[in-house]
């Protein structure tokens, strides 16, 4: 078995091994093997380093907000967006992600939500791996990541305001603000927290989300049978990878043709999610997990 040490947990990690409520019958644990199991093979690791349209969208979106306000000035020259474009060299881009990140760069300088606000922390969204907070209770202990996209003072200095920066047209998932909510208890302790969504391309603000904190004591309790549940699933498939499709079962379907994995996985688009089978790709049928 894993020690405590051992154990680790993000809201990445907690996505991909439970679904967000609404999107079970999308769910797909093989994408987690490829990703968190089979990362080092050279074939996963080519995939997992090209980022798609959407991603590659959200990024540079992020670095956006972060050139808008490491140079401030560009919010009030009449060229801004055209500068901060360069700075990003969207002109590398794909059209249709200079087109994108354009209209969000002008959306943002027509209405900078950060603009007067005390900002403690902003990234540009390719620093890579955060350092880890240990969390450490009496029978548990686990490395929490939290890569968090802004945090700021609210009005009444004292309230800390965690942003999470999204693009496209994709729900907000309640449980990455409960991450950065716990993140902030131990990064800033003490203080009081609030966690919301900002989506920069429609301009739309979630909901504040607070936890209390009996309700961060049940969120590490979750959080540590996420960790150990993926802990046991990487020591199975280190101790038998011919049982890979076992561990991490498919749900195959239409959903197959958004995942970065189709080319080398025998299970995408050959069958009906949910069905209790699936067609492989030489034609024989077995029974899902």
């Amino acid at each position: 078995m894993s020690t405590p040490e051992r154990l680790f947990v993000s809201y990445h990690l907690w996505s991909l091994v439970a679904p967000a409520r609404g999107q079970e019958r999308w769910h797909c644990h093989m994408r987690r093997g490829f990703i968190k199991a089979r990362q080092h093979e050279p074939r996963v690791k080519a995939l997992l380093a090209n980022a798609t349209p959407p991603q590659r969208i959200g990024l540079l979106a992020q670095k956006g907000v972060y050139e808008f306000h490491h140079n401030r000035h560009l919010l009030t020259r009449s060229d801004g967006v055209e500068q901060v474009a360069k700075l990003l060299k969207l002109s590398n881009s794909a059209v249709q992600v200079q087109q994108r990140v354009l209209q969000i760069l002008k959306k943002y300088y027509e209405a900078p939500l950060l603009l007067g606000k005390r900002i403690l922390q902003l990234t540009r969204g390719d620093e890579g791996f955060p350092k880890p907070i240990l969390i450490e209770e009496k029978n548990y202990s686990f490395r929490l990541y939290a890569a968090m996209d802004c945090v700021f003072i609210e009005s009444d200095a004292q309230t800390l305001h965690i942003v999470d920066f999204k693009t496209g047209k994709s729900n907000f998932d309640k449980r990455q603000a409960l991450v950065y909510l716990l993140a902030a208890s131990y990064l800033y302790p003490g203080r009081e927290a609030v966690a919301s969504f900002y989506n920069l391309e429609m301009r739309q603000e979630s909901e504040l989300i607070q936890l209390k904190n009996n309700e961060l004591e049940a969120l590490k309790v979750d959080l540590v049978k996420i960790a150990q549940k993926h802990q046991s699933d990487i020591q199975r498939y280190q101790e038998s990878s011919q049982n890979f499709n076992e561990i991490f079962p498919p749900n195959p379907g239409h959903h197959c043709r958004f995942c970065p994995f189709q080319s080398i996985c025998d299970f995408a688009n050959t069958g009906t999610p949910n069905t209790g089978e699936i067609k492989l790709a030489h034609g024989k049928t077995i029974k899902t997990p």
